[in-house]
């Protein structure tokens, strides 16, 4: 079986590239599941921060304010954590994946309580004081979750006046949450968590969609040099070769008045058209020779 010089080249050039393609496309979904991972994480972070604003500003702005109003009714927008997040369940409407919960191991309002999963990353925070921000994935039964988790630190003393006694903390707020839960805190220690959470399907969806974007560029400049190789070829190899052996052919059977081969140029193509060229003359003296 005949095989031609570009089929040869063609094979060859399609299995380097199938190989590139290969190794290209593992490389990439590496990274880019890695990086749709750590943009994601940067999100929750932004938000976490706004979460924080939103608590550092009710602390400061808001509780004093209705210092006198609480001591006839509890408002819990007072408390930092409740402003938190009923903020970001505003925020949310615009991030429909993110979760934010302050998951704290003794709330006072006992939404705030943390999940045995939650529980455990709040107690590896509480052992790790060094440790500002913990993230990590968990399975659940929607799918496997991302998220994202900094400490709750007691670190100014007013707060232990809702939070040391229950004799201590306002009536109305004793009227409201009872007085079995949120005490006993001390400061500076770590109560709780901010945690955000994030379906892992939202990164790897941002990393496939890029994935299969660049796989789909790569592909297209494969074809793209293929085609241009492939012609380049054909115009400075393989017609010239079929050329010069169509004239090698006609020579051999003794035709010596076709047309010669154009040999101009210095690659390797143009030095053996030139010798085949000397070589037919000197075979057409030599004949021409005999016959005299």
């Amino acid at each position: 079986m005949k095989i031609s010089i570009a089929t040869k080249f063609n094979l060859v050039f399609v299995s380097i590239f199938a190989v590139g393609f290969v190794a290209a496309g593992m490389i990439a979904n590496v990274l880019l599941t890695e990086n749709a991972r750590e943009e994601t994480l940067q999100n929750a972070r932004l938000l976490m921060e706004s979460a924080k604003a939103v608590r550092t500003y009710t602390s400061k702005q808001i509780v004093p304010l209705l210092q006198t109003q609480l001591k006839y009714e509890f408002h819990p927008q007072s408390v930092p954590s409740y402003s938190a997040v009923e903020n970001f369940n505003y925020v949310m409407k615009t991030f429909p994946d993110f979760s934010y919960k302050e998951a704290t191991l003794n709330p006072t309002n006992l939404r705030d309580r943390a999940a045995d999963w939650e529980a455990d990353v709040v107690n590896k925070l509480r052992n790790d004081t060094n440790l500002k921000e913990y993230s990590g994935e968990r399975d659940t039964p929607t799918g496997r979750y991302l998220y994202l988790a900094r400490p709750l630190q007691i670190k100014d003393g007013a707060c232990l006046v809702c939070h040391s006694t229950a004799d201590a903390a306002p009536k109305t707020m004793l009227d409201k949450y009872g007085s079995n839960n949120g005490f006993g805190w001390t400061l500076n220690e770590v109560v709780g968590a901010q945690v955000i959470s994030i379906p892992m399907s939202v990164p790897l969806q941002r990393a496939h969609a890029i994935f299969k974007t660049f796989m789909l560029s790569l592909l297209g400049v494969f074809a793209f040099v293929f085609i241009a190789l492939n012609v380049m070829v054909h115009f400075f190899v393989t017609r010239r070769i079929t050329s010069l052996a169509t004239l090698a052919d006609q020579v051999s059977m003794g035709k010596f008045d076709v047309d010669e081969f154009n040999g101009s140029g210095s690659d390797e193509l143009s030095a053996l058209a030139q010798s085949f060229g000397r070589m037919r003359t000197s075979l057409a003296s030599a004949l021409k020779m005999l016959e005299e």
